[in-house]
């Protein structure tokens, strides 16, 4: 099945969500996850890590549950 490493990115970006205290963190994370799964499905892992980077840096500003200081 396609999906099992992106389901398994998902739950591993996730679970260390709560681990990280601040923007940087969540970006780096953010960053490899987005890596992670972009090339787990066929696309640009630099994409990805950029995509992911900005979320995971912008969560708390967006007011994403979970992601506080």
């Amino acid at each position: 099945m396609p999906f099992r490493p992106l389901l398994l990115s998902l739950v591993l970006t996730g679970g260390l969500s709560g681990c990280l205290a601040n923007d940087t963190e969540r970006g780096l994370a953010g960053a490899a996850g987005g890596a992670v799964i972009a090339g787990a499905t066929g696309g640009s892992p630099v994409t990805g890590a950029v995509v992911g980077g900005a979320a995971g840096y912008f969560c708390r500003d967006l007011n994403v549950p979970g992601c506080q200081n």
